[in-house]
């Protein structure tokens, strides 16, 4: 059985990475007034960074049409028999039902959703080794046990360094943000029962980064290998350089960098950093 792998673009898998892994991609759309774009092909996120200082307003975003993941979904099933559907937690999109509902549409391909509970390269993790498996010959029900094993240590964790954007997107009140602001707040955030919650409140942005790698630090320091991702809001640079110390301190991890593109990048804001990682 010949198996594709699927995820959409809030994985924020680098294009080099899936073409290696020939992992197929669905775009969100981020929608700036009238002008919508999707997300990795239409605009990257260097592109985003730029465009959202030219607005006054906050763009909307919305999940891939319904007739662009059949049409997906029927190409493919030119060539495969099964498709694993790798989406974005289904308590902030409606992304992965609609891979649920497009399953029963299709008559030539069977589509296998999964719903990853997370996002950004957490996410693009386990479209990486379903595509790894599917590589190697493994059924689909097999990639799918394998992707529930790898959430018993699943963790990520984000920190917000512009409260505006949480208060724009209308999740946190002025007032709120104001103050914050005032006090060098910087949220830290997870994922709990498929939502993005706050974890603790960190005050300024040093503290806040120390306080990612002490959580880090608590699989890490176990020695047991491990993938890891350090994700960046238009920070390059600094990601780069936090790569570069914890690889010296952890050489039994393997290290990734990623972004935050358009979708996520509009809720969390630029400055925003996140570290994901899972036991191998």
């Amino acid at each position: 059985m010949r198996t594709a792998v699927v995820t959409d673009s809030t994985a924020y898998i680098p294009k080099e990475l899936r073409d290696n892994h020939n992992i197929h991609m669905i775009p969100l759309n981020v929608i700036f007034g009238e002008a919508s774009y999707k997300e990795e092909d239409d605009m990257s996120w260097k592109d985003y960074y730029k465009e959202v200082k030219a607005h006054e307003d906050l763009p909307t975003t919305s999940q891939p049409a319904y007739g662009e993941l059949i049409a997906l979904y029927e190409k493919l099933g030119e060539t495969y028999d099964a498709i694993i559907s790798i989406h974005l937690s289904s308590g902030i999109s409606g992304t992965y039902n609609s891979a649920v509902s497009a399953d029963g549409m299709l008559e030539n391909v069977k589509v296998y959703p999964f719903d990853s509970e997370i996002s950004c390269m957490a996410q693009g993790f386990y479209a990486i080794e379903a595509a790894e498996m599917a590589e190697k010959g493994a059924a689909p029900e097999e990639i799918l046990s394998h992707l529930d094993h790898m959430k018993t240590s699943m963790r990520a964790y984000f920190m917000v360094d512009d409260l505006s954007h949480l208060q724009r997107g209308g999740r946190l009140s002025g007032a709120q943000a104001f103050i914050g602001s005032l006090l060098k707040v910087k949220p830290i955030l997870h994922f709990e029962n498929k939502l993005i919650v706050p974890f603790e409140k960190i005050r300024t942005r040093k503290k806040a980064l120390n306080r990612l790698f002490e959580l880090f630090d608590e699989d890490a320091g176990t020695g047991k290998p491990m993938r890891a991702v350090v994700i960046h809001a238009n920070r390059e640079e600094e990601a780069d350089q936090i790569i570069e110390d914890l690889s010296q301190k952890y050489q039994h991890v393997e290290f990734y960098k990623s972004y935050f593109g358009p979708v996520v990048g509009t809720h969390l804001g630029e400055g925003a950093m996140g570290i994901a990682w899972y036991i191998v």
